[in-house]
């Protein structure tokens, strides 16, 4: 571990940091990554003079316990918090933000919570109620009042942060937590941009009508754009006629209905529009899969939208208080997402596009990586890097590494590490996707779903990016399965993991 003490760095000189943190957020629509089908400039804006880490991975799939790992910088089964269906976040254990406190920052959180319990370890917190709203959002405040703020909560969200960041004590660093609910289902659009996208088309990716031939906990999941239980017409799809019901659908409406009467006017005009085209349609079979993926890529495109407006009045406003030189800028994602991969949305899977997240970093001066960043990091480093940034001690209990000597490019003293731990734990539950673990190194991941099941998985990213060949038990590949076995066994133990 990575260790600097407080005395070394003068209060002065240590950065501020901004953490910005969004739900569901893919880096396949985020175009700094490439291959993107929407532009995201202000995002990108992050990473042309910053760093893009190609290797960024979850411990946990999932929105409370991706949290909860970010705080204390320790796998979920360490900090108790290991799935959104039962418990509550102990706030009384030792976390980040309270180790900034002690360091002496001022730390905030504004936007998404999402761990059931009170936030502690803040000077200030503003947070959504649970899942939060995208219309005229539920805040509640540290005071313990609650409040419903008008206005499109992405946009409320960073009224709050900059209002914060103007009123801050700035006679000491800060650290800002900035949680956005975006790009969580069920992609409700800023009505400005409600016509957006609606002339795109979005390509099919390549494994979308994937059987999941070999890979039995994938067939067995509740995750499939194809199924209209799992991806619901009206609540996900928007295909609402007065009258119409479904499983989701109330809940739907109910979001809807936060909209003033003049705002849900102007809703409806363009949405019911929609469905009457739909219900003229007929649509059966692949079409109707079809439709409802583009449906669901549009809609999700414009909840991004506002999102990347937001993520340049950030941008804009520490540079305009010439705050932009001293402070680290971090953006990431609680998790990745599925946009039609394997005919899927929504994440749980250690499969790629949900075990990677986004995360891109404007660098404060004195660091001076620049570009990609290729070594594997996860959710559980950004604890010991802003502590390391902080000139604070590292607790020897914390399970992540610091990334501060990748990011002053220093040669790193000891092998960086050469494989990821994940384990996702909420089943049965929503998506019913099974309880499972597993190891992911440079080329090969290896996974156990187990409970009610008791399967292995592997792939070969190099030959197999896709992860359409399951080739456990595969002769040729006997010697590297008996290697990840080992290394998984031997990582468990380094991490004392079920």
């Amino acid at each position: 571990m990575f260790m600097t003490t407080l005395s070394a760095m003068a209060q002065g000189e240590r950065p501020n940091i901004v953490y910005i943190m969004t739900d569901d957020h893919t880096a396949q629509m985020l175009s700094a990554y490439g291959n993107s089908p929407i532009e995201t400039p202000n995002l990108d804006r992050i990473a042309q003079d910053g760093v893009l880490f190609r290797n960024s991975f979850v411990a946990n799939s999932l929105s409370g316990p991706s949290r909860a790992c970010m705080l204390t910088g320790k796998h979920s089964h360490k900090n108790g918090f290991t799935n959104n269906e039962h418990g509550v976040f102990d706030g009384s254990q030792q976390t980040m933000p309270k180790l900034m406190q002690q360091a002496g920052y001022q730390t905030a959180l504004i936007g998404k919570w999402h761990l059931v319990s009170t936030p502690t370890g803040f000077d200030h917190w503003d947070i959504l109620d649970g899942q939060g709203e995208y219309y005229n959002p539920l805040f509640i405040h540290d005071d313990g009042t609650q409040s419903v703020e008008q206005g499109y909560c992405t946009n409320v969200i960073t009224d709050k942060a900059i209002e914060w960041m103007n009123n801050r004590d700035r006679s000491k660093p800060f650290i800002l937590f900035l949680h956005h609910k975006a790009c969580h289902r069920d992609w409700l659009p800023e009505l400005k941009y409600i016509r957006d996208y609606e002339d795109q088309t979005f390509a099919l990716p390549d494994n979308f009508w994937d059987d999941h031939e070999g890979r039995l906990a994938a067939q067995q999941q509740e995750m499939s754009i194809a199924s209209n239980h799992d991806m619901d017409l009206i609540y996900d799809n928007k295909a609402y006629l007065p009258g119409d019901t479904s499983r989701l659908s109330q809940a739907y409406l109910n979001y809807v209905e936060r909209l003033s009467p003049e705002d849900q006017q102007k809703y409806w005009a363009f949405y019911d529009s929609i469905s009457c085209d739909f219900k003229r349609k007929h649509l059966e079979g692949r079409e109707l899969v079809k439709w409802k993926f583009q449906r669901y890529m549009r809609d999700y495109a414009k909840v991004t939208r506002t999102l990347d407006d937001n993520i340049g009045r950030v941008l804009d406003y520490l540079k305009e208080q010439g705050l932009d030189k001293n402070t680290l800028i971090v953006y990431t994602s609680d998790q990745g997402f599925y946009m039609g991969e394997h005919g899927f949305f929504d994440k749980r899977f250690m499969y790629e596009e949900s075990l990677n997240t986004p995360l891109l970093m404007h660098l404060p001066e004195g660091y001076k990586r620049r570009g990609e960043v290729m070594e594997m990091v996860q959710n559980i480093d950004y604890a010991p890097t802003f502590l390391d940034m902080a000139g604070a001690e590292i607790p020897a209990d914390i399970q992540g590494e610091s990334m501060v000597p990748l990011l002053k490019g220093e040669k790193i003293v000891g092998k960086w590490r050469d494989a990821i731990y994940y384990h996702f734990y909420e089943f049965p539950a929503e998506h019913m996707v099974k309880r499972h673990y597993g190891i992911r190194t440079k080329r090969y991941k290896l996974i156990h779903f187990y409970n009610d099941i008791d399967e292995w998985e592997m792939f070969d990213l190099e030959t197999d990016p896709q992860e359409m060949h399951n080739i456990y038990g595969d002769p040729a590949y006997a010697k590297v399965q008996k290697k990840l076995h080992k290394k998984l066994k031997t990582l468990k133990e380094a991490l004392s993991a079920p």
